[in-house]
């Protein structure tokens, strides 16, 4: 009999913990936050990988405004992350890292690939300050995309020369790989703009792959719907985005115009919290 505890590592996958404790303001700043749960951490971690985690992932959050974010703001939640990151490593555990730039805001393009460069930019020199091994790391950004409120359009690969351009100009190729998050864009959009940033024409010396939440589960969600009965139709809808982000990971997903209501839904959530 399988130990249910090692049932993932069974199947050939690598386990990982979110070890934040999520936001609480930052004084001194209009609204902006910073991450708790530095404290305590150390032990946590130690334990975590004598459970079987690999990985673990910490998320801070900053938000795009007339004065936001702040320089006190992206210093101390670049410092926050760097010394997650550091106490991981000191217990074997690949971190993880995730400096998100919420969607919420009417910004265009231009001025979310402005702060997505700062924000990196302080991430990175913070890492190199905590002497943090970039080659046992991963990054899980944003896309660079308008704010949700944004009246003016932009293709996807107007998104992904931004997303990439961003990239190039703030991390290190000694990282090993950039896992965006889908920032309440829907199913569809998620896995069409990871495809374009993956067709980019610049180079990209990183893995460009996903690490998806609600762009992964809402058509499996809404399928299942809580019965049991539904649960082979559950298991296929996520098996199909799963395939799609596959795809789109390696520039080749073609999208068939028949994506169902869920994939299509916008899953924005003002000031999203987890």
């Amino acid at each position: 009999m399988i130990d249910r505890k090692m049932f993932i590592k069974s199947k050939g996958g690598v386990v990982g913990i979110k070890v934040d404790k999520g936001v609480v303001p930052l004084a001194g700043t209009n609204g902006e936050t910073t991450t708790q749960g530095l404290d305590g951490l150390s032990e946590r971690c130690a334990q975590y990988k004598k459970d079987g985690a690999d990985f673990a992932k910490w998320r801070c959050v900053l938000k795009i405004g007339e004065h936001t974010p702040s320089a006190l703001a992206i210093m101390e939640n670049a410092n926050v992350l760097a010394r997650y990151a550091s106490i991981c490593q000191q217990n074997g555990i690949v971190p993880i890292v995730e400096p998100e730039i919420l969607p919420d805001g009417d910004h265009d393009l231009k001025r979310c690939q402005y702060v997505t460069e700062k924000v990196l930019a302080a991430v990175y020199k913070a890492l190199s300050d905590h002497h943090i091994y970039l080659e046992g790391t991963l990054l899980k950004p944003n896309m660079v995309t308008p704010g949700h409120a944004c009246t003016q359009k932009f293709s996807h690969e107007e998104i992904a020369m931004a997303t990439v351009t961003a990239l190039r100009r703030t991390v290190p190729p000694a990282v090993t790989g950039i896992t965006f998050l889908s920032g309440g864009q829907s199913e569809e959009e998620a896995s069409i703009n990871l495809n374009a940033i993956n067709k980019c024409p610049l180079l990209k010396p990183w893995a460009l792959t996903f690490s998806y939440g609600r762009a992964l589960q809402a058509s499996a969600l809404k399928a299942w719907g809580g019965k049991k009965e539904n649960l082979k139709a559950a298991q296929e809808e996520y098996v199909k985005r799963a395939l799609a982000n596959s795809l789109a990971c390696q520039g080749k997903y073609t999208p068939s115009g028949q994506a169902g209501a869920a994939a299509s839904e916008s899953l924005f959530v003002s000031n999203h919290a987890y």
